[in-house]
């Protein structure tokens, strides 16, 4: 809570982002504080005695000893309400459009303060409770149409329960008093405005195990290395090997009801992308724009380094905020390498004793504390609202080494890894994701769900799929050394169905209007249609078959061409199958055995 009485301290010493100020005495770790006569926002990161360390959320270039450090009394927090949705902010949550209007210029005026929701739009209220009813934190109050794919459901702030004294419908700022609320001789006045502070997870009721899928419509990843949802996934790669791609496919496509989107260092002309491409994107699932469910955090890499460690912990809180109304949400993060060089720059500049390759010891421990607030789970309130936060965090290893810290410490922490491949990527094969690194610690339960769903085959076409690709790898070897005359019959037949599963299956065009999304069971059919097609030609090979004749079957042009079928259409697949059982059959030699071969 902010204090009555202002504590002031004076500039002592500037490095960079890190401001060092003498005469803080009482203030508070990761208090909010005002440097200079400017007023630049800056957060405490370090007490010795009347000596505060501060991180400067702004660029600090003219700053001079002696002038003022005020200290606000508030850890850093974000403002939540309604008019979150479609807002592009920076790290520590001050919307960058609002900025430019104030400033009338492109250009950032550093000190400049704007409240990150606006205090005049007006939102139409509709109330959930009526007066009388007894409420506890968590419960909705009432609801405001934030996007017309977002309904926003004002909670009772935690802490607070009681019974409704008052509560109108109609038109307010989120700083009117929507309800009052009174617990005993207590009695609380509700706005639609909330803060919360960013280091700080938002509680729930319940903790649930992450057995539902997040489907996403990528085959490689729902069929093979499937996320949960609430859970957590990180995606290395060298740079061009399409992260940030298969993060905007996921933004589009994946089965979460509000996305974040965090750039945190990553290039400036990324987000631009991002920002120019979000509301032409249209949503797949209403046909509206993309943003209409999004928020957009951007602490680019020419943007001031402090505040990029910030962005995490902005977007995460934004994201348990949406979770609590009950929502599936999507958070992506891009990247966090540049997120834990902020913190490597900053443990430097305080002298702290440097770990592996120059970043901080805590690095495993920060990490840790961002991807452990992802989850799917029971929310506060009587209702008992499910929702989740699935975090999906970029990794930008130097080189495309994954035993560089920042790699080896988010592996530790999430459950899924999409291992992109640099020779994927220059092979145009998308997304490259290599099948033979990559892994998913929520398979063995997912399968379990599928399976439900698919008669007990799901896990068996994946299994028996994953095993052909990674024999396939084994005879490359022998390939390359000898020849693929040397192989066998039955071996060109697997190299001939991995090489359709890699082709025919993994490949997929984002481009493409059909070909971007495959739903599950547009993807099983797929699956099994190749998986039987191996079947089948192996047996006929076995019975005397003309091994070309089997390569070249006609069929195989249609099995190539599954993946542009649309999905209403899908029942076209069934069909398959029978052709390939008829083209087969007439080229086994009549009285062929399994010992012809």
């Amino acid at each position: 809570m902010a204090t009555d009485k202002k504590i002031q301290g004076t500039i002592e010493k500037i490095s960079g982002p890190l401001v060092v100020a003498k005469g803080m005495t009482g203030a508070s770790m990761f208090d909010v504080v005002r440097i200079g006569t400017l007023g630049l926002v800056g957060e405490i990161i370090e007490l010795k005695g009347d000596t505060a360390s501060i991180q400067a959320y702004e660029e600090t270039s003219g700053l001079m000893p002696g002038e003022p450090v005020v200290d606000t009394g508030e850890a850093l927090s974000v403002e939540l309400g309604p008019g979150l949705i479609e807002q592009f902010y920076d790290g520590v949550q001050r919307p960058l459009q609002l900025i430019e209007e104030a400033a009338k210029s492109p250009y950032i005026s550093r000190g400049i303060s704007v409240p990150a929701i606006d205090r005049s739009k007006k939102w139409s209220f509709e109330p959930r409770v009526a007066k009388g009813d007894h409420v506890v934190a968590g419960d909705v109050l009432g609801v405001v149409q934030e996007t017309v794919l977002v309904e926003h459901r004002i909670l009772v702030p935690v802490g607070i329960q009681g019974t409704v004294e008052n509560i109108s419908a109609g038109d307010f700022t989120v700083e009117d008093v929507i309800a009052v609320i009174r617990d005993g001789d207590i009695e609380r006045r509700i706005t639609m405005l909330q803060k919360w502070p960013v280091r700080k997870g938002r509680p729930v009721a319940k903790r649930l195990p992450p057995v539902i899928p997040m489907t996403t419509g990528q085959r490689v990843v729902d069929a093979f290395f499937p996320i949960a949802m609430g859970g957590t996934a990180c995606v290395p790669g060298p740079f061009g090997s399409g992260k940030t791609v298969i993060q905007h496919q996921l933004a589009k496509w994946a089965e979460a009801e509000i996305v974040v989107y965090v750039g945190c260092g990553e290039r400036g002309n990324e987000m631009t992308d991002v920002l120019l491409e979000f509301p032409e994107l249209q949503d797949p699932r209403s046909g509206q724009p993309l943003m209409k469910r999004t928020v957009l955090i951007a602490n680019t890499s020419n943007m001031p380094v402090a505040a990029r460690e910030a962005s995490i912990y902005t977007a995460i809180t934004m994201a348990e905020y949406y979770r609590d109304m009950g929502y599936s949400v999507a958070l992506m993060a891009d990247s966090t390498s540049r997120w834990a060089e902020a913190l490597r720059e900053m443990s430097g500049r305080l002298e702290e004793m440097p770990g592996e390759e120059g970043y901080p010891a805590y690095l495993g421990t920060r990490l840790a504390s961002f991807y452990e607030r992802a989850g799917r789970a029971i929310v506060l309130g009587a209702t008992g609202r499910e929702g989740s936060v699935t975090a999906i965090g970029a990794v930008s290893p130097p080189g495309g080494d994954l035993s560089e810290p920042v790699s080896q410490n988010t592996l530790r922490v999430t459950k899924v890894f999409w291992g992109l491949d640099a020779n994927l990527a220059y092979q145009r094969h998308f997304p490259a994701i290599n099948w033979l690194l990559s892994y998913s610690l929520y398979t063995e339960k997912l399968d379990e769900y599928w399976d439900a769903k698919f008669d007990d085959e799901w896990s068996g076409l994946r299994i028996e799929a994953m095993k052909l690709l990674e024999e396939e790898d084994k005879l490359k070897e022998i390939v390359r050394l000898v020849g693929i005359d040397a192989l066998s019959k039955d071996e060109r037949m697997v190299m001939e169905t991995a090489k359709s599963l890699r082709e025919d299956f993994l490949h997929q065009n984002a481009f493409h209007e059909i070909d971007t999304y495959a739903s599950m069971e547009k993807q099983f059919k797929m699956l099994s249609t190749i998986v039987k097609f191996h079947h089948l030609a192996m047996d006929a090979l076995r019975k005397g078959a003309p091994m070309q004749s089997v390569f070249n079957l006609p069929v195989r042009e249609t099995i190539a061409r599954m993946r542009y079928v649309e999905e209403k259409q899908i029942a076209q697949l069934d069909e398959i199958e029978a052709r390939i059982k008829e083209e087969i059959a007439h080229l086994i030699p009549i009285g062929g055995d399994s010992d012809a071969a």
